[in-house]
């Protein structure tokens, strides 16, 4: 029986347990699970078994699981509103307070003053003060529970401290120093604190090189920061250089994997966390905008090729091309686009200018279209026993390729500059645009040598 087997006989026996109402047994048994699994149980049961679990488990011990599940869990507000407000208060402020934080902001902006006000007055504020915040910044995603140290202060004292605080920070392997204004002028790691003599000042052998982020900095520059330093933790700070909070490792995962979600679906003109039981018609009305848009730039397509009617008719072998040219080039736009909003997302300083990134687009399109011209040149010449079409072909394809390739890097750059989500320019709406262009270029070059091949 592998692990996944034998969890799922575990949920079995649990279910049967929490069905037969002994609650001594049930909590030995799920007390057994990893708070990981204990959260994945409580997803699988129904309302009516829920409500039985709301009674057998304290709001900390409820706080403890929603930790774990609140970020990947696109149904908390359903869990929320089927318990007791009182019971939900007192859940949250249990929760770290980033969580805490995310899981109201899922809720109905005006259910989310009832349980600040039935919370205690330290709790609340601490949760008011980060939903003041900017979604997505550094500051909505830090959390207030972290351990600081003052810089006067001994490393015994520190150690004391770290002892008090360690109950309710959510790391403690980095210690953040402050000084008498609370204004951050150091770090340190536990390691440190360990190794050195209890009579040791802080202030002496703290390390004062510490990198940290303002709270209005955007959570994918954080992620970023955290990624190249190799960092657990992350100090925040306001304006003054206060210290304000932490970001931990497992908030920037959460912020990494929200990021490429959101990349990936604007790449795919579709909201790609669409549940598999989701209502068909939700579902489809968070296709339809993007496909009703790109069915307008289709006809737009359409009506170009209704143009050059004539044109097809004295020689119709134009039309077996068109797909071909079309879906190459459109092919070649989505390439160009994917890479581009991959360059975007890990920008390095090392990163050419602009200009520079744009010129080297336009090469690598006139490599890869000339590379594909002359291959279908030596097809289409070779198999219609007409080299004339097979250049006019290949010539197309080259320029189709080439101005795809542009725009798949051009518009998601110029996008970033203007301050919105290059991902918005998606997969779909490029591979679009390409068939636009490149019926454009296909037949304007048709009609130059069209006394060669016909």
């Amino acid at each position: 029986m592998d692990n996944q087997e034998a969890i799922d006989v575990q949920y079995s026996q649990l279910l049967d347990i929490l069905t037969a109402d002994n609650l001594t047994e049930f909590r030995e048994v799920f007390f057994e699970l990893h708070i990981y699994e204990q959260g994945q149980f409580y997803l699988t049961l129904t309302e009516e078994e829920r409500q039985r679990l709301y009674t057998y488990l304290s709001p900390k011990e409820m706080a403890d699981m929603f930790d774990v599940i609140e970020e990947d869990e696109e149904d908390v507000d359903i869990y929320i509103k089927e318990m007791k407000p009182k019971y939900v208060a007192d859940m949250l402020a249990e929760m770290y307070t980033d969580n805490a934080v995310d899981t109201l902001n899922q809720l109905d902006e005006k259910e989310v003053p009832k349980y600040l006000s039935l919370m205690d007055k330290e709790s609340a504020r601490e949760i008011k003060h980060l939903l003041h915040y900017e979604d997505e910044t550094a500051g909505a995603i830090m959390t207030t529970e972290y351990v600081g140290i003052g810089a006067e202060q001994t490393v015994k004292e520190a150690m004391a401290n770290l002892k008090e605080e360690a109950k309710t920070a959510e790391t403690i392997y980095y210690t953040f120093v402050v000084d008498q204004d609370n204004t951050l002028v150091g770090v340190m790691s536990l390691r440190d604190l360990i190794i050195n003599d209890d009579d040791a000042i802080i202030g002496e052998i703290m390390s004062e090189r510490v990198i940290a982020v303002k709270v209005g900095d955007d959570q994918k520059d954080v992620a970023r920061m955290m990624k190249d330093y190799d960092f657990l933790a992350m100090p925040v700070t306001d304006y003054d250089e206060h210290l304000v909070g932490i970001i931990t490792v497992d908030d920037i995962i959460d912020v990494m994997e929200e990021e490429a979600t959101s990349d990936y679906s604007g790449l795919a003109g579709v909201d790609v966390e669409e549940a598999a039981d989701e209502n068909p018609f939700k579902a489809a009305s968070k296709r339809l905008p993007w496909l009703i848009t790109l069915l307008f730039l289709g006809m737009a397509t359409a009506t170009l090729i209704g143009r050059y009617e004539n044109l097809v008719s004295e020689a119709s072998i134009l039309a077996v091309f068109i797909s071909l040219i079309t879906g190459t080039a459109g092919n070649a736009g989505t390439q160009s686009l994917a890479v581009a909003v991959r360059r975007i997302a890990v920008k390095d300083d090392k990163d050419s200018g602009f200009f520079s990134l744009i010129m080297s687009e336009i090469l690598t399109g006139l490599v890869t279209g000339l590379v594909t011209g002359v291959t279908i040149f030596l097809v289409v010449g070779i198999w219609q026993h007409n080299f004339p079409l097979g250049f006019v072909i290949g010539m197309a394809m080259l320029f189709a390729i080439t101005v795809a390739n542009l725009a798949g890097s051009l518009i998601p750059m110029v996008m970033d500059k203007l301050g919105f989500d290059p991902a918005v320019a998606s997969g779909p709406f490029i591979t679009t645009l390409s068939d636009l262009t490149s019926v454009l270029i296909y037949f304007n070059i048709a009609s130059l040598f069209m006394e060669y091949f016909i």
